[in-house]
Order: C-alpha cells, then sequence, then structure tokens
C-alpha cells in the first residue's frame, strides 16, 4: 500500500490548458517533433492547424505577434483583455513565461494548467506553435518572382454547370430524408450496458491509463482526479453523499462501470470527442478505478473478459425503477398532463425558507460543484 501511494504521489504533474510555453530559461535546440508530442496536452483545450478553430481555449494559429486577448470569436477574461491593453504581444519571452507560470504571469486568467516543469519541453512548444506562425514560414513561403507574377494573373472563374432536380424519394409523409443505413446506425449504437453488451474487445492497463490522463484529462481534472478550478473531481468523495455538498465520483456515487466507459467512449477528451481508441478507453478506466481504490495493482489490465467482474462500492444503492407497479400504472392509466387540479397551483413557499437552498462561504464553489 505504501509504494502504491507512494507511486501516485510520485505521478508527473501533465497538463497544459492554456495558451502556449515558458521561456526566460536555459535555450535549448527546438525540436518541432518533440514539440508536437507534448502539445498534446494543450489538444484538449487548444488547436492549431488546417480548419482550427477555438476550443476551451482559443486556437493557436498565428499567436507569435499576436496582442494578447485579441482574437475574434473567443471570449477571454477580463485579466487576459487587461494584459493586451497594457501592450501585451505574444512572442518567445512572453509566451513562454506564461506557460511556465499562467497564473503567476496574469493573475486572473482562466487557464487552470499549473505550468510545464521542463525548460526543453518549453522550448519544443515553441517550436512546434511556430510552424503555425506566418512569423516563422515568412521567409520559406516568398514565391520567386515567375511565380508570383503568375499568381497575380486575373484567373477567369468556370461557373458550374446546372444539375437536373433530382427526383424526390415517395417514403415518408414529408418526403424528406432517407432512412438510415446500418453502418450509420452503427456509428451512434455505441452504449454499454451494465452486463457488458455493446464492450468492444479490447484492453488497458492503469499504467496507461495514468499516462494518457496525463496527456488528455488532467488539464481539466487535475493529475490525481481533485478536479481544477470548477471541473469535476473524479476520485474520492466515500462517505460525503449525506452532506450538504456530496461528492459524487466513481468511487462514492456510480453504480456501473459501464458508465464510465461509455461516458468516456462517447464524451472525452472534452473538445475532441470520440479520439481515443477502445484500447485507450479501457485503459483510463482501468486508472480511474485506480484513483478511486477500487482496485489497487498497478499491474492491473481491464479487458472485455474481466469488466463485468468490477463492482463499484455504491451500486447496492440504485434500485430498478418500478414505477410500472404503482397503481395508476398498474391500473393501466393514462397520467394526467393538463388540467390536472381544480384550481390554478399556488406557490406556498420558497426553497430559501425551507432551508434546502445551501448557504455560507463553506457551499460556495464545494468539490465537484459545476453550478
Amino acid at each position: 500500500m505504501e509504494r502504491q501511494k507512494m507511486s501516485k504521489s510520485l505521478k508527473l504533474f501533465g497538463a497544459v490548458a492554456g495558451l502556449l510555453i515558458v521561456t526566460g530559461v536555459p535555450s535549448f535546440a527546438q525540436d518541432v517533433d518533440a514539440g508536437k508530442k507534448v502539445f498534446r496536452k494543450c489538444a484538449s483545450c487548444h488547436a492549431v492547424g488546417d480548419n482550427a478553430k477555438n476550443k476551451v481555449g482559443p486556437q493557436l494559429n498565428d499567436v507569435f505577434g499576436r496582442t494578447a486577448g485579441s482574437l475574434d470569436g473567443f471570449k477571454y477574461s477580463k485579466s487576459m483583455k487587461a494584459a493586451g491593453a497594457d501592450g501585451l504581444v505574444w512572442n518567445d519571452e512572453t509566451v513562454g513565461k506564461y506557460l511556465e507560470k499562467p497564473k503567476a504571469y496574469i493573475k486572473g486568467t482562466k487557464m487552470s494548467f499549473a505550468g510545464l516543469k521542463k525548460d526543453k519541453d518549453v522550448e519544443n512548444v515553441i517550436a512546434y506553435l511556430k510552424s503555425f506562425s506566418g512569423e516563422a514560414t515568412e521567409e520559406a513561403e516568398k514565391p520567386d518572382d515567375a511565380a508570383a507574377n503568375e499568381e497575380k494573373k486575373p484567373q477567369t472563374k468556370v461557373a458550374a454547370a446546372p444539375v437536373a432536380d433530382a427526383p424526390m424519394a415517395d417514403h415518408g409523409t414529408y418526403h424528406l430524408g432517407r432512412p438510415a443505413l446500418p453502418e450509420e446506425i452503427a456509428a451512434w449504437d455505441i452504449d454499454i450496458r451494465p452486463d457488458g453488451q455493446g464492450l468492444p474487445a479490447g484492453s488497458g492497463t492503469v499504467a496507461r491509463g495514468g499516462e494518457l490522463f496525463d496527456e488528455q484529462c488532467a488539464v481539466c481534472h487535475g493529475s490525481f482526479g481533485e478536479g481544477e478550478g470548477r471541473w469535476p473531481v473524479l476520485a474520492g468523495g466515500q462517505g460525503t453523499l449525506t452532506d450538504d455538498r456530496p461528492v459524487k465520483t466513481i468511487g462514492s456515487y456510480w453504480p456501473y462501470l459501464s458508465t464510465v466507459f461509455d461516458y468516456v467512449k462517447r464524451a472525452m477528451p472534452f473538445g475532441n470527442a470520440q479520439s481515443l481508441s477502445d484500447d485507450d478507453v479501457y485503459a483510463l478506466t482501468a486508472y480511474l478505478l485506480y484513483l478511486n481504490d477500487i482496485v489497487t495493482d498497478e499491474d492491473f489490465e481491464l479487458s472485455s473478459d474481466n469488466f463485468t467482474e468490477v463492482r463499484l462500492p455504491n451500486e447496492a444503492n440504485f434500485i430498478d425503477d418500478n414505477r410500472q407497479d404503482e397503481p395508476q400504472y398498474a391500473a393501466g392509466l393514462e397520467p394526467c398532463m393538463s388540467n390536472c387540479m381544480p384550481e390554478p397551483a399556488k406557490v406556498t413557499m420558497h426553497a430559501r425558507v425551507l432551508d434546502v437552498t445551501p448557504e455560507g462561504e463553506e457551499d460556495e464553489g464545494g468539490a465537484g460543484a459545476i453550478d
């Protein structure tokens, strides 16, 4: 057990949610390929390259030379806008200092990342980001005179030939759409049942899950599932379900492991959903079990073969939906949907008066709060 605790405490604190990187540090030979690997930690919140769009954080094409907080279409924090208004422009030095200690460099920034720890990682990510910056590619992209003159020649646009109206399919009340193809249905039919129905073949270890979690999840959920800022807590919470602010996690509340797998596969990582392989999802699920002490062996491997053997601690406290056994349903009566009361409904008490609304400093932004 001591070895397991030590292993958890020595886990690399990975994550990058923010604009970028660190410098003001010793200079290293910059490596674009190495920077691309480090940038995986940023990819859940930031995009670069063709068709890059804003996600949780702004897209980072042409970030060098850009005034802080100035990219159209992204909602920056007041602190970031103020920094830009005061003259902050992103370059090697400022980008580096920001990623080294984001919250210290711009107090009040929304970026939850604690900072890159390795100077070489900082240098390499800067090199990678510069490969998507006009500042770095301007010289390489200058055309020769002949090519430039050729590009200046007016181009004749050829109008597309008109296409005859296709005959309308004779199906459906409004003659819209078509029946879904089997492969289209299969693409959406990805839910996983508690009994294992729907599980894909595959496997993943706790160790591999830890690596993936650092790269893809820690920026929002913290290195140990403790949650960054107001992002959800993923570990702990045992014994809190009767508290004013219960911490509902896999280890304290969720009833079935299939729900964990299904959600990670369907919706994570945030901003890049369904980018994980099935083996990656197994590995992340195994790691989440480890963070919640449901499995304690770092060598544990979760697979389609042993998946249903794992039981979550709170499963017994969930009951089947038995509403069909209630009198009105058992008698086959239709529930009333309108004019169900002889007179208009009246508000007789407010939640705050009933004392069901949490108050006080300890209730603001409690662990796991998303409100």
